[in-house]
């Protein structure tokens, strides 16, 4: 597996229960945004942050900017976004929420890890069952599965394990590189800052 690793940053929503525009809110000096950013820069070459359209939020040099087609469509439609957007070269993406300010690179790396010959999509388990974000996925069999669920009327990004060959790593098994599951932590409200 020597191709390239691609990485997206959904950044496309409403922000709607934080009242303002929270990825740009600042933690610990630098925007929200910024954090998942330089998480996924520390395991992928090519990062593409996906925005809505007429949105442009400040990303690092060396950060291209995609756009939803059609706003707040949902995160499904913003990896497809970033999935047509990325390098043909690229063959794993790494797939994380803009929101997500503590992603522990090494968690991102056992994902995409987990991508074998006979698997599409590695997803993360939390309390039992699979979590949405972050996850990894074959760039060509993500964007040809998302398509099709896009087309469906489908929005949600839950859908797309159930369409392709998936495996969920184990919460026993990333926790040993993140005890606290801190990975896991998303902003949606003011008090989650």
């Amino acid at each position: 597996m020597t191709a390239p690793i691609g990485g997206i940053v959904l950044a496309g929503g409403r922000s709607s229960r934080f009242g303002r525009d929270k990825l740009a809110e600042p933690i610990d000096g630098r925007p929200l945004l910024d954090h998942a950013i330089r998480a996924v820069q520390a395991v992928a070459g090519e990062v593409l942050v996906v925005a809505a359209p007429g949105v442009d939020p400040p990303v690092p040099a060396g950060v291209r900017l995609a756009r939803d087609p059609v706003a707040f469509e949902g995160p499904l439609a913003g990896l497809a976004a970033g999935l047509a957007e990325l390098d043909p070269a690229v063959d794993r993406v790494i797939v994380v929420a803009g929101d997500m300010p503590t992603l522990v690179p090494a968690v991102l790396v056992r994902l995409i890890e987990a991508l074998k010959a006979s698997v599409d999509v590695a997803t993360l388990e939390a309390d039992g069952r699979s979590v949405p974000l972050p996850l990894a996925v074959r760039r060509a069999a993500g964007a040809l599965a998302a398509g099709e669920l896009l087309a469906g009327g489908e929005r949600r990004l839950r859908a797309l394990p159930v369409a392709l060959r998936s495996h969920v790593i184990p919460e026993a098994i990333w926790r040993r590189d993140d005890p606290d599951g801190r990975t896991l932590h998303d902003i949606d409200t003011p008090a989650d800052v």
